[in-house]
Order: C-alpha cells, then sequence, then structure tokens
C-alpha cells in the first residue's frame, strides 16, 4: 500500500495508451495516484514506468467485460493507494468498424457491447461504494458516434449511446455523493500515443484539420483537461452531463455539392 494516502486516487481504464494515456498522466501531474488498468499488459507496464517520475502510477491487467477483472483492479487501486477517487471508464474497441449489419456477427456485436457498455456498467458497479466514501466522480468516455453515424458503424455507435444513457442513469441514481459525466470525442488523433511498439507520427493532411471549425484534428490532451476539470472540486455542481470535445464538427452543417 503507498505511504501517501493523502493524495486522491484515480483508476483509468484503457490508461495505457491513447486518450487513457493522456489522462493518466494529466492526473498525475495535477498530483493524483493513478492505478492504470488496461488488457494490454505490456502498454501498461511500460506507461506506467514512462511516467513514474512526474508522480506514483501502477497498473493491473483488466479485460473490461470480465466481471472478475474489475472486481480484481479495483482492490488493486485500493491496496496501493488506500481510496478511490476518480473513476475513468475508457477502455473501448472498434472491433466491428466497416462491417455492413447483415454480415456482423451475433458474436463481434456482443464483443463490442460488452466492453464498452458492459464495461463501464462494471467499473460503476465495483467502484461506487468507494467513490461514496470521498464523494467521488465517473468519468466515461463516449463519442461522438453516439450522436451521428458513419455507415457500417452499428455496435460501435449502439454500445456508445449506451454509455451516454448509462451516464445519466448513474448520475440520478448515485448522487449526491458521487457525481458521473461522460466526455464523446469527435476525431482524436492518438498515433503518438501508443506503446513504442506501435507509435507512430501522425499522417494528418490540412484539409483533415481545415475541416474542423477549430481548424485543427484534436489530440488526447484535449480530452484529458476536459477530464480532469471534471474530476476536480470546480466541477462539483456538474453532474449527468455528455460534454462533446470534437472542434465543433458536430455543429456543423455539410451538404453534397
Amino acid at each position: 500500500m503507498s505511504t501517501d494516502q493523502a493524495k486522491p486516487a484515480a483508476m483509468v481504464t484503457g490508461g495505457a495508451q491513447g486518450i487513457g494515456r493522456a489522462i493518466a498522466e494529466r492526473f498525475i501531474k495535477n498530483g493524483m495516484n493513478v492505478m492504470i488498468a488496461d488488457c494490454d499488459e505490456e502498454a501498461g507496464r511500460e506507461t506506467a514506468a514512462e511516467i513514474e517520475e512526474q508522480g506514483n502510477p501502477a497498473a493491473v491487467a483488466c479485460d473490461v467485460a470480465a466481471e472478475p477483472d474489475v472486481e480484481n483492479a479495483v482492490a488493486e487501486a485500493v491496496h496501493r493507494f488506500g481510496r478511490l477517487d476518480v473513476l475513468v471508464c475508457n477502455a473501448g474497441i472498434t472491433d466491428s468498424f466497416g462491417v455492413p449489419v447483415t454480415e456482423l456477427a451475433l458474436e463481434q456485436w456482443r464483443r463490442v457491447i460488452d466492453v464498452n457498455l458492459t464495461g463501464c456498467f462494471l467499473c460503476a458497479k465495483h467502484g461506487a461504494p468507494l467513490l461514496t466514501k470521498t464523494r467521488g466522480s465517473i468519468i466515461n468516455i463516449a463519442s461522438t458516434r453516439a450522436l451521428q453515424s458513419e455507415p457500417h458503424t452499428e455496435a460501435y455507435s449502439a454500445s456508445k449511446g449506451g454509455v451516454v444513457a448509462l451516464t445519466h442513469a448513474l448520475a440520478v441514481s448515485l448522487g449526491p455523493k458521487v457525481r458521473v459525466n461522460a466526455i464523446s470525442p469527435g476525431w482524436i488523433e492518438t498515433a503518438e500515443w501508443q506503446k513504442k511498439s506501435s507509435r507512430a507520427a501522425p499522417q494528418l493532411s490540412r484539409q483533415d484539420h481545415s475541416q474542423h471549425p477549430a481548424g485543427r484534428v484534436g489530440v488526447p490532451g484535449d480530452v484529458a483537461a476536459l477530464a480532469a476539470w471534471l474530476a476536480s472540486r470546480q466541477a462539483e455542481f456538474v453532474t449527468g452531463q455528455n460534454f462533446v470535445i470534437d472542434g465543433g464538427m458536430t455543429r456543423k452543417m455539410i451538404y453534397a455539392g
């Protein structure tokens, strides 16, 4: 168990790479202890080692679709840090992208729903008793695909729509002791935020950036900054909300020429 139990502690699922890693790093820089829960054990250990000099991270293997894994990850966070103040449910998969609904296997559908939606439920189920003690918060990472779609994304879009609905349901059920909010990112470029063996330079065109009203594609730090605010006492009057962070794309009318 960590000797510094005065620090607030967070658990970030899918925290080894991409948006999850950026959130874990931001929390560490803000003085929090962080448990990185990720099914990629190599990435989890690597990320914890790379940010260790900035604070007190730890890593645990966790498939959020498996209840025993979630129970163990929460228990490990409490064993290591003595408390839990923030739970970020970020783990997600896009395995069914591009598969027409007429060809989508039931097993594919169920796996996406299990990881993206049921994973958030399981984390809330096992994290809520601890968050109640600290008057903490849950931050679910949804997606703008909960609000609009491209073709052949049924499983992912349905799972993220479920996350948004689960968020406001949990906010009502767990309030006032636990706040629950969601973040729906748009296009966030994560190529530089992968484990070393997969890390790459972004391949983005001028058009990729210019089509966004904000003038650029998003970066993981954009989401991490919002997550840090939602986790803070400055947001103590904010619960049950879904925050879209997409450079304005969901507000842009697009007509065929």
